[in-house]
């Protein structure tokens, strides 16, 4: 059963008056907690997806500004900070967004009070992600109990779960309240390579929370929804224009696609933050590609029980690897956030933003 006192992504810790999060590249082999105790350090933990998910992102680099401002909080360490964190990754706009509410919240204020006030926006980020993701499950089991299944078969893509958040997730958080609720859930986790999000995070969660799962191919998720096997699909977001287009992990897309060809409804899950209200559309959204070294090579235990990196293609060979890709909105049935269930369209968002500025 799932427990949100056990299970969170990135804690503080009073005493030592520090950050720790969990290296979510040693998962599933291992459980570590990473002290972040430096600017650098919260720089790594984003660039090398120590931490990832668009929500945890941001938290991670609140944190990793008050941080810096602790040890220096002049207006050129403030900008100085601030734009080496926003540096660390392009697309999750929950980065851009964090770093604004917290310059928001010091700017004005003379240096010596910064650092503290730094601090307790840091936590108040935290805690209102915590509420959020919970709220994103309860409107997001609406959608789900909607669909009038004795059992679902829901499929989900990268891992949009509490891992990517503090607590909860965003994609995941329905599927962990219906489970609470008693409704029989299996989930299709789909591997999501190239560096098997779905696999090594999402498979990893759903087993700390009892809920069943199997594994599948990327290549084969499109037969399962054929086949009728999948009732609906729900993702996550690292970026969603104002015109509900959604950036996700690369192979989002191709599900969405799957879907509508298959009738079987693809939600998408995630809080307002998510939104870049300034971007009209996901054309004008920023792709971010990664090393290729993680296509041609695959890291993992080998007999041994020690980490390895596998060379998997030929030592001439070149590969791309954007990380991430656009679905169109009109092929989302429906965005689910903290403020309830939208349509996926500008209107809909019109309407989320009005709510949302009201709450």
């Amino acid at each position: 059963m799932f427990s949100t006192d056990e299970l969170c992504s990135l804690r503080w810790d009073p005493v030592r008056k520090g950050v720790e999060v969990i290296d979510q590249t040693l998962l599933p082999h291992a459980l570590r907690w990473c002290p972040l105790d430096t600017l650098a350090a919260f720089c790594h933990a984003i660039s090398a997806m120590q931490v990832r998910g668009a929500p945890l992102i941001g938290i991670t680099a609140a944190f990793g500004l008050a941080s810096a401002l602790a040890d220096d909080a002049s207006d050129e360490n403030l900008v100085r900070a601030s734009s080496a964190l926003m540096a660390t990754r392009p697309t999750a706009v929950n980065l851009r967004w964090a770093l604004e509410q917290m310059t928001c919240a010091v700017r004005s204020l003379e240096p010596s009070q910064r650092a503290l006030v730094a601090l307790d926006k840091a936590l108040s980020l935290r805690e209102e992600d915590i509420v959020n993701c919970e709220r994103i499950g309860a409107n997001g089991l609406e959608l789900l109990t909607a669909l009038g299944k004795d059992r679902l078969n829901i499929m989900t893509h990268c891992n949009a779960g509490w891992l990517a958040t503090v607590q909860w997730g965003t994609a995941l958080a329905p599927i962990y309240k219906a489970q609470a609720c008693g409704i029989a859930v299996h989930v299709w986790v789909s591997e999501t390579r190239p560096r098997n999000q779905g696999t090594n995070l999402t498979a990893w969660e759903l087993h700390r929370a009892g809920v069943p799962y199997t594994i599948v191919t990327d290549n084969s998720c499109g037969q399962l929804m054929r086949k009728g096997k999948v009732d609906c699909v729900i993702v996550g977001s690292d970026r969603t224009a104002a015109n509900g287009d959604v950036c996700n992990k690369v192979g989002t897309y191709l599900k969405a696609l799957a879907a509508r060809a298959s009738d079987i409804p693809f939600y998408v899950a995630l809080p307002t933050s998510t939104i870049d209200w300034s971007c009209p559309n996901g054309e004008q959204i920023p792709i971010e590609e990664r090393d290729e070294s993680e296509v041609l090579s695959i890291t993992g235990l080998d007999a041994a029980g020690d980490y390895s990196e596998i060379k998997l293609a030929a030592s001439h060979s070149k590969a791309l690897n954007p990380a991430f890709d656009v679905t169109p909105a009109d092929l989302v049935t429906a965005l689910t956030t903290e403020h309830g269930n939208f349509d996926a369209t500008e209107k809909g968002l019109e309407r989320l933003c009005t709510i949302a500025s009201q709450a």
